[in-house]
């Protein structure tokens, strides 16, 4: 039975980064977003039902995420609906994953975890955490949105104190060594217990 650990931390914090430190480790990652672009993608489980529901959604057949934002932005109800197609497929694709990985420790990259309840379904959760400075300057540094749309993101996830307070691990990205060294003992100690178990 493999360990399942939760990944999560607010935008800006390196979940990316470490992410691929967790698998540079021998985990197995499954990545959300990563789901979703693959649900959404020409022929992937998402395209019929957003047509139907969104027919200005389809863009050469496959959803497009910045028509569904013009779309929320006309229709804030329509985000609800989005989310009602679109959760249920990233579960049966989450589970999927879960029936066919073979490593030991599977990690689960999922930026909402506490928001949308997924902890419960995870072994362990890990928190990627900065300082917010430090934070806001490496997301204004992609130069892919403005003040105003990076806060409101913020506004819109847990605040990060409470994420590292909830989470069994908490792993600062000030530095990729860092990171690592203690992705590093994260790895160690959930091997350790599986030993003992």
């Amino acid at each position: 039975m493999s360990f399942a650990l939760g990944l999560t931390g607010s935008i800006g914090m390196g979940k990316s980064t470490t992410a691929q430190m967790f698998v540079d480790e021998g985990c197995e990652l499954w990545d959300a977003d990563a789901a979703v672009h693959r649900l959404y993608s020409r022929g992937g489980a998402a395209v019929e039902p957003m047509q139907t529901a969104f027919p200005d959604a389809i863009v050469d057949g496959a959803v497009s995420r910045d028509a569904l934002k013009r779309i929320i932005a006309r229709d804030v109800s329509a985000l609800k609906q989005i989310e009602e197609i679109v959760h249920p497929l990233v579960a049966a694709d989450r589970a999927a994953f879960r029936q066919n990985a073979t490593a030991d420790i599977l990690v689960f990259d999922i930026p909402l975890l506490f928001e949308t309840g997924g902890h419960v379904a995870m072994d362990a959760v890990a928190c990627v955490s900065v300082p917010a400075d430090e934070q806001k300057r490496r997301v204004m540094d992609r130069g892919t949105m403005s003040d105003a749309q990076f806060e409101q993101i913020r506004a819109k996830q847990m605040p990060n104190e409470e994420k590292c307070a909830r989470s069994d691990f908490v792993i600062v990205t000030d530095s990729l060594d860092h990171a690592r060294e203690q992705v590093q003992d994260v790895v160690k100690q959930i091997r350790a217990g599986l030993a003992d178990a």
